[in-house]
């Protein structure tokens, strides 16, 4: 928790200039990013072609707004602007010299990297950055010196919170040893202090953090009125206060906190939360926020704790609904994780079990659930009506931001108000894409009303040593705390054991997380049919597996389908109209290597199309990529015998081995699927660890299973390990038969009892999970 909470200190950079200045060169050493936004975007608008002297100073608006939806884009087209020689930043002051761009994208996508938690692509972006700064445009905004000393200081957090203590403790005597010289050590000095601090604090040595920033400010910032009267012609110092005092006081009441100083670092917060320029720096704002929480919280007041860390969540869902990437959603909030956990153990001690569960609910980065909605063509009927509508949305919430960090009270208010129209607007045109912007999850009493009438929903959420499950059903929510102590090892145990098929070690493993994690609720579940929403290690869990003491598997008494997150079952599409099944089936696809040939999933493949009269069967050649996006959007059921991959690293590039040909690679990948619009009831993929995902820490797993829900699927069944193709073969045949007169979870279920007749050891049958719709 520790190590994540010091992620959030980026280098914050700018100078000090009057406030009714309208150039973007004011605006940006101001600090005053959302007018530079605005400014900038407007001033782009105008222009003939981009130039860097416009888009530097808005991707430094995107990246200190935390528009990362726009930044990365924006940061794109300023490298080729870059690469096509327009290098210079030109300043719109006569007494400001110009900078060199060079560094720049680099450098903000190294900074974004850090707040998305992706600490390896921060070290290479810096790398990068460093390697591009040149000793040209010596002054300005942005010489060299301020860009190694900003890349130095991000550098060395990079390693620091991702366990490198060695690099780091490097890169904290680079900066010691930093030559500053005379000119603009005012600035200078205090910004490497702070940097210094960053990178102490993310090894856990707050005395030393605290020793950097524990001076008065008085001395430095008089040198820097000085500077901006006199040289510059400007006065007041609010960028000043946005680029180096606020995280400089944030630090040392973090310090303060840390060491038992507790009234010092009360005392600290509060006026940070108390200046205007702080909603400026949402990284800032959510943490000055949630570290007061915690104060509250430890001297007995949970109820004023409970009210900062919801603000704080506050802060940090709204920087998250300006990412629209997946992966992106998934690194940001995952990073943000200790300020949920805090806030439902909170509110469980509370006994306020429904804002717990809804808080769990949005906890988890919820990417699919806001790419479902904010699928263009999923439920808007007028699509024009609904990008209008969003478009109004961006721009009412950036006005709003606007004016609350320059308004009275009466501009903040209409601010506001505009905002709710906007959303209100948004809402009407397409309720589901709504929740792109609008990040709240869906109501445990809605969700309650969700799940079937002969069904229990089941969710887990671990946080640190607590456990939590939750049940939920038409009647009621109701919770319990249990110890997560050495949970996902014991998963993993349990998964290297079912390994050994010729071992019965599985059964101790397995009897021992029934109890752990089945056994405390079994009395709440009162019918046979089961919603399981996973967490974390237990999204590797083969649930079906769990043993009683008895002998009976979890599969013999329940009936279980699976979802990523509870709020998804308001997004599955509708139940597909009855009509005649209609099957296309993809078995052993040529892949150009004898050795990966599946001669049982060819059978699988035959006898499955077999079942259905109307059916298409693709076979070696003609199972390929191609074929399948020709003919995909057509059938209600598709059936995939065939290799899959699960690529960690990149997990948007797992996908499905099939024929390649000269138009498609024969790689169907969760990123390809997310582009395309599949009508299908039924997805089976009979195929190696087609279920597994990448679980980022923000909980959403990245895999095909997402892939397809996304792309339209109401059902998928997948494997969450490398399965036999022998005993697959039988499964997925007793599968296709039973669903002639069962749903699909009791016609997987019923699959997994025939198969295990013939292959008793559950790793050939317990493999196969269903998500998404039961009917």
């Amino acid at each position: 928790m520790r190590m994540f909470r010091a992620a959030v200190f980026c280098l914050c950079v700018g100078a000090s200039m009057n406030a009714h200045a309208a150039s973007l060169t004011d605006l940006e050493m101001l600090g005053r990013y959302a007018e530079l936004e605005r400014a900038a975007e407007q001033r782009l608008a105008g222009e003939p072609r981009a130039t860097t002297s416009t888009l530097g100073p808005l991707c430094l608006a995107y990246s200190r707004v935390k528009r990362y939806g726009k930044l990365f884009d924006c940061l794109d087209r300023l490298e080729q602007q870059i690469k096509l020689g327009d290098w210079i930043m030109e300043t719109d002051k006569s007494m400001i010299s110009n900078s060199d761009a060079t560094p720049l994208p680099n450098m903000l996508r190294a900074e974004a990297h850090i707040e998305l938690g992706d600490y390896a692509k921060a070290i290479e972006e810096t790398q990068a950055a460093l390697a591009s700064v040149q000793d040209r445009l010596p002054y300005g905004i942005w010489p060299a010196k301020t860009y190694r000393l900003s890349l130095l200081g991000t550098l060395g957090l990079a390693y620091a919170l991702g366990g490198d203590r060695v690099n780091a403790l490097d890169r904290i005597k680079q900066l010691e040893d930093f030559s500053i010289g005379f000119l603009g050590s005012a600035i200078i000095v205090p910004f490497r202090a702070n940097a210094l601090a960053r990178i102490h604090m993310a090894l856990g040595q707050y005395r030393q953090a605290l020793d950097l920033v524990q001076d008065e400010d008085s001395a430095w910032r008089r040198s820097v009125w000085f500077l901006n009267n006199a040289a510059w012609g400007y006065s007041g110092d609010d960028g000043v206060e946005v680029r180096v005092v606020l995280p400089r006081m944030l630090i040392r009441a973090k310090c303060h906190s840390e060491l038992g100083a507790v009234d010092e670092a009360r005392q600290i917060l509060d006026a940070i939360l108390r200046n205007a320029r702080i909603a400026d720096y949402g990284e800032l704002y959510w943490l000055a926020l949630f570290e007061r929480g915690l104060i509250e919280e430890r001297q007995g007041r949970l109820a004023e704790g409970i009210s900062y860390y919801t603000r704080a969540v506050g802060v940090i869902e709204q920087q998250r609904s300006t990412i629209n990437t997946e992966a992106n959603k998934i690194g940001f909030v995952g990073d943000k994780q200790a300020v949920y956990g805090q806030l439902i153990v909170a509110l469980i001690e509370q006994g306020r079990a429904a804002e717990a569960f809804d808080y769990v609910e949005r906890s988890k980065s919820r990417a699919l659930v806001d790419m479902l909605a904010s699928k263009k063509d999923f439920s808007a009927q007028d699509a024009a009506q609904a990008r209008l509508a969003l478009a109004q949305f961006d721009a009412a919430d950036l006005s709003a931001r606007v004016e609350d960090g320059g308004a009275g009270p009466e501009g903040r208010a209409a601010g506001v108000r505009n905002l709710q129209v906007a959303r209100q607007a948004l809402q009407s045109a397409a309720p589901e894409l709504s929740t792109l912007v609008t990040v709240s999850s869906v109501p445990s009493a809605e969700l309650g009303a969700l799940v079937g009438e002969d069904e229990t929903l089941i969710e887990y959420y671990y946080q640190g040593k607590d456990l939590y499950i939750f049940t939920l059903d038409r009647k009621r929510l109701q919770a319990v705390r249990l110890d997560a102590t050495e949970l996902a090892a014991q998963v993993q145990c349990l998964r290297k054991a079912l390994e050994e098929t010729q071992s019965q070690a599985w059964q101790e493993r397995a009897r021992g997380l029934y109890r752990r994690l089945w056994q405390p609720v079994e009395k709440r579940v009162a019918t046979k049919n089961v919603v399981i929403v996973a967490h974390g290690a237990l999204h590797y869990l083969p649930f079906a597996a769990l043993q009683d003491d008895a002998g009976k598997f979890l599969v013999d008494r329940y009936s279980l389908r699976f979802l990523p997150s509870a709020s998804v079952l308001k997004y599955l599409r509708p139940v597909l109209q009855k009509r005649e099944a209609q099957l296309l089936a993809l078995g052993n696809p040529d892949l150009d290597d004898p050795r990966l040939d599946l001669a049982f999933a060819e059978g699988e493949a035959k006898r499955v199309a077999a079942l259905y009269p109307d059916s298409r069967l693709l076979l070696r050649k003609n199972a390929s990529e191609s074929n399948f996006r020709k003919a995909g959007g057509v059938f209600s059921r598709i059936h995939f015998a065939s290799h899959g991959k699960f690529q960690a690293d990149e997990p948007l590039k797992s996908g499905l081995y099939l024929a390649r040909d000269a138009d498609n690679d024969g790689v169907l990948t969760v990123g390809e699927l997310y582009s395309m619009n599949l009508d299908a009831d039924l997805v089976t993929l009979s195929a190696c660890e087609t279920g597994l995902g990448k679980i980022a820490s923000g909980d959403d797993v990245v895999g095909l299973t997402r892939g397809f829900l996304y792309s339209g699927v109401r059902s998928i069944v997948a494997s969450l390990w490398s399965v036999d193709d022998e005993a697959t073969a039988v499964l997925m045949q007793a599968f296709h038969s039973n669903l002639a007169s069962m749903n699909k979870r009791e016609a997987l279920r019923q699959a997994q009892i025939t198969a295990r007749a013939s292959f008793p050891h559950p790793f050939f049958w317990a493999a196969f999970q269903l998500t998404g719709r039961a009917e």
